[in-house]
């Protein structure tokens, strides 16, 4: 069935013009700078319409499967629905589930013990087809686990496997290079006492010596599939050359601009948090991703564990940090397509994929007023 937005306001690659959008299940068809007089044409009531966006990296998944710290939900794919249906009320349309492998968290429910039943709860929804948006997966690979490599080896070979990131969250280093901030972070999430803490990051030292043996394997699993390969929380230059080197193609959530700079100097797609940007800062002690914005080194936004930041983040880049709309919405649709080579979507361009979100803004919010996967409305 074919649908005709007109009366919108069209975000476009380098502009946003008034005009119709003529799609369905086939693709794009027509993106006209002019309104529309066919019957069947929808008032849009000058709503923006932008192409789907697109979360290359969330852990919101998690949330639905572990909801209370010790609570393990016993239905792993109505987990999966819960966090599809989140993902869609905030104008995505492809998701890539960032699922853990490796870590060990030391907490009752840990993400070494979620991750076989998330990644099959991924798999059944989307052969059964009961998701409103379409789900790839993100294999997150913690180097400091001693089992890294068996977890994600009976995957790696599944046609939904479309990335991978090089984690390694050892205390002192990367994100929590801050003592200080990893304390909060690690008590306030789990409950733990000082002296829990403090054994929590013995622990974690000492699982940093499975890092130099599972790199390269790890490296190699993706390398050989062809499959694209992320570092994570870069903080150095050292950090940004080791990547290079592996054959990474996307720096996420580097840590100071040091990092963010030089990965965008040598070709890396810089991608950095959507929640940073609407709290005005990192809840890790990191560099503030506006901040990367301004200094033109900031290519795209995740979502990470706040949905709907996703099209908040674009608002407050647009109105308080001087980038235009239709870059500040890129780096949340086609600037994430580019990277990861989604070719046939991101963009309202005829032949294209039509996945489309229409949304308006109230009240400083970007609230959703409707959303079309391959054509096909879900909201």
């Amino acid at each position: 069935m074919e649908t005709i937005l007109t009366n919108a306001r069209l975000i476009l690659d380098e502009e946003v013009v008034d005009g119709t959008v003529v799609f369905g299940p086939e693709g794009i068809r027509a993106v006209d700078h002019s309104r529309s007089r066919l019957p069947g044409a929808v008032d849009a009531q000058g709503d923006y319409i932008s192409p789907g966006l697109i979360e290359m990296h969330t852990d919101n998944l998690e949330k639905h499967i572990v909801p209370r710290p010790g609570v393990l939900w016993p239905n792993a794919l109505s987990a999966a629905l819960a966090h599809d249906a989140q993902m869609a009320a905030a104008g995505v349309t492809t998701v890539y589930d960032a699922v853990c492998a490796g870590y060990d968290s030391g907490d009752s429910v840990s993400r070494r013990s979620t991750f076989e039943k998330l990644v099959t709860a991924i798999k059944d929804g989307m052969r059964e087809d009961v998701f409103r948006i379409d789900h790839k997966l993100h294999l997150r690979c913690e180097l400091t686990g001693d089992d890294v490599v068996d977890a994600i080896t009976p995957h790696m070979d599944h046609p939904l496997v479309a990335l991978g990131s090089l984690m390694d969250h050892t205390p002192g280093q990367r994100q929590w290079r801050d003592a200080k901030s990893h304390k909060a972070y690690v008590m306030g999430k789990s409950g733990r006492s000082e002296a829990e803490w403090q054994a929590h990051v013995v622990a974690r030292m000492e699982s940093a010596a499975n890092v130099p043996r599972m790199r390269p394997i790890v490296v190699e699993m993706f390398r050989s599939r062809g499959i694209p390969l992320a570092s994570h929380d870069d903080t150095t230059l050292e950090h940004v050359e080791e990547g290079l080197a592996e054959g990474v193609v996307i720096s996420e959530f580097p840590t100071t601009v040091e990092a963010a700079t030089a990965a965008k100097q040598r070709g890396l797609t810089t991608i950095a948090g959507a929640p940073n940007v609407v709290r005005g800062g990192s809840h890790s002690g990191g560099v503030s991703v506006s901040e990367l914005a301004e200094a033109g080194v900031l290519d795209g936004l995740s979502s990470d564990y706040v949905p709907a930041s996703l099209l908040q983040a674009v608002h407050c880049l647009n109105e308080r940090h001087g980038i235009s709309l239709p870059a500040a919405v890129g780096m949340v649709t086609w600037a994430i397509a580019d990277s990861l080579a989604l070719k046939d979507r991101g963009r309202l361009a005829p032949g294209l994929r039509a996945d489309v979100l229409r949304f308006r803004m109230v009240a400083e919010t970007p609230i959703v007023r409707g959303l079309w996967v391959a054509g096909r409305q879900v909201m």
